[in-house]
């Protein structure tokens, strides 16, 4: 038998909604089995999509980092702008991909200080871009039940 992390998850939460949690006396101990089972199945989904949302992520971050480049008017940065345009991923496994978004966010974090302090339509544009990926990392986080 394969050890499907997912399938492992979505059986037992299933199998303590079903079975556990109403065999429990106390509602106490019911709504706590209940939350706990929940945070199993909220776990399950975020183990399917781990690697593709972080993918998506980082993949974003560097095509808005290479359009970036052309606005900024700090070399140091303008420098990093175009080497994280330019990176790839060394590994598919999700901690290296968390290592990278976490590098590729602060780097997006500084990009957005830096624009926020120019003039003009092309920084004005840039900067919305940042927003509406900000806007879609939160919403490529959300889950079944919601902002978790």
């Amino acid at each position: 038998m394969k050890p499907d992390p997912a399938r492992v998850l979505e059986t037992v939460s299933m199998m303590l909604i079903m079975e556990f949690v109403p065999q429990l006396a106390s509602s106490y101990a019911q709504q706590a089995l209940a939350g706990s089972a929940t945070i199993l199945a909220v776990a399950r989904e975020e183990i399917d999509r781990a690697a593709a949302r972080r993918i998506e992520e980082n993949r974003v971050l560097r095509q808005l980092f290479a359009t970036a480049r052309g606005v900024v008017t700090d070399t140091d940065l303008a420098a990093r702008l175009a080497e994280a345009a330019a990176s790839e991923e060394g590994s598919l496994l999700v901690s290296d991909l968390d290592r990278s978004n976490q590098a590729l966010r602060g780097l997006l974090v500084r990009l957005h200080a830096h624009v926020e302090e120019l003039r003009g339509e092309a920084a004005r544009r840039l900067e919305a871009a940042i927003w509406d990926e900000l806007r879609a990392s939160t919403e490529r986080r959300r889950t079944m039940l919601g902002n978790f």
